[in-house]
């Protein structure tokens, strides 16, 4: 919205001179200033609302009392009981509010962005709240949305955005030629790959698959995550700082150019909805932070994961979210890793618990421990990754 008035203020510098100042080519109008921007108003939305919405929180009564199916993991994290969860609204209100001032909502990939988001969010939120009034009737009991209804939310979701996302390219396209004709060999539709200079084009089925799998991946590889106090949020908040660079990278032409990326038209801007999430997911860390004061929840987690992987999937960087989000990776690797093998040997496991971050903290980690020394990972990947656009 405050975008939208300094383009309109900068359309009538030439007839109000108190307005010279807005040229629509200054740094105001720049999408990395509107991200930084992002970053910092998100941080401060969360930190400035968190309280109220903790305390609302706290009256709705949605105490969450985490179980596992390991008495000893129970035993250690008995004293986060009652603590209040769904946290995810403050952070999903804080990415909607920096977006809607600091984007262009005109732009269709900040629209689809929009919408994964709050699809994702509302799927979340309704798994936490059957989850709370069902451990409320009987306790001891955490039933909420099944794994395949939520699938089914997911597949939808991720469908719905592919038929959409491999068509507007070719949109764009048409309009910039001012005819019908379309080249199928839009960049859109071509995967870059690490290290490489080359890029392969993808047929609209292997587009749609793809979509799905990363989205529907990334959403619960998020969400498996979210375990410990502060570990899914600051991981969150690294990624999302790289993929600012990626979306703005893959929307400006000479960049784009010089390092061998897709130019993707229009995707710059998911750079700015890349800031709203880094600066809502530090500040939430305000309140996350061991002790946590608040969860993030299904709400936050399922959302923020499939966010991050609708705008890889934007700006044809699926192999680097496997790089930049190799927390990500191991934590959903090691979940199936460990039933496969579970069901395989008949009861056997290859980790005292999963996800892996449990499993180091029965190894004698402290909390604190395994989240720093996963937050340092995910750092170290995410440079990794964004190491491999210069080696391309």
């Amino acid at each position: 919205m405050l975008y939208l008035i300094y383009q309109w203020i900068a359309s009538h510098q030439h007839d109000w001179r108190w307005a010279s100042w807005a040229a629509t080519d200054g740094m105001v109008a720049g999408v990395l200033f509107r991200a930084a921007a992002a970053i910092m108003l998100g941080f401060l939305i969360v930190l400035l609302g968190g309280n109220r919405v903790i305390r609302w929180l706290l009256k709705q009564k949605v105490g969450d009392r985490p179980e596992f199916h390991h008495a000893k993991l129970n035993e250690i994290t008995k004293h986060k009981g009652n603590t209040p969860t769904m946290g995810g609204i403050i952070i999903i209100g804080a990415i909607l509010i920096a977006i809607l001032l600091l984007a262009d909502i005109r732009n269709f990939y900040v629209d689809m962005a929009v919408v994964c988001m709050l699809w994702l969010a509302a799927l979340g939120a309704v798994d936490d709240w059957l989850k709370l009034t069902t451990a409320r009737r009987t306790p001891g009991s955490r039933d909420g949305l099944l794994a395949w209804e939520k699938m089914v939310f997911q597949v939808g979701l991720g469908v719905l955005l592919a038929i959409f996302i491999y068509q507007f390219p070719a949109k764009v396209q048409s309009m910039a030629e001012g005819s019908g004709a379309v080249s199928a060999d839009v960049t859109a539709h071509r995967l870059n790959w690490p290290f490489l200079s080359d890029a392969i084009v993808l047929p609209q089925w292997l587009f749609w698959i793809l979509t799905v799998v990363v989205i529907t991946g990334s959403s619960n590889a998020v969400n498996l995550t979210d375990g410990m106090d502060g570990l899914a949020g600051g991981c969150m908040a690294i990624v999302s700082f790289a993929f600012l660079a990626l979306a703005y990278v893959t929307g400006d032409y000479r960049w784009a150019k010089q390092l061998h990326f897709n130019w993707i038209q229009q995707t710059g801007e998911l750079a700015v909805v890349c800031g709203a999430m880094t600066g809502a997911c530090l500040g939430f860390l305000w309140y996350n932070c061991n002790p946590a004061q608040v969860f993030m929840g299904d709400t936050g987690s399922l959302a923020l994961g499939g966010v991050i992987g609708y705008i890889a999937i934007v700006i044809r960087q699926e192999p680097m979210l496997l790089l930049v989000g190799g927390i990500f990776v191991l934590e959903a690797s090691s979940v199936m890793m460990q039933v496969s093998y579970f069901r395989m040997t008949g009861g056997k496991r290859i980790f005292l618990c999963s996800p892996i971050h449990h499993h180091f903290h029965l190894k004698g980690w402290s909390e604190q421990q395994v989240v720093v020394r996963f937050w340092l990972i995910s750092a170290l990947c995410a440079a990794f990754g964004l190491a491999t656009v210069k080696l391309r």
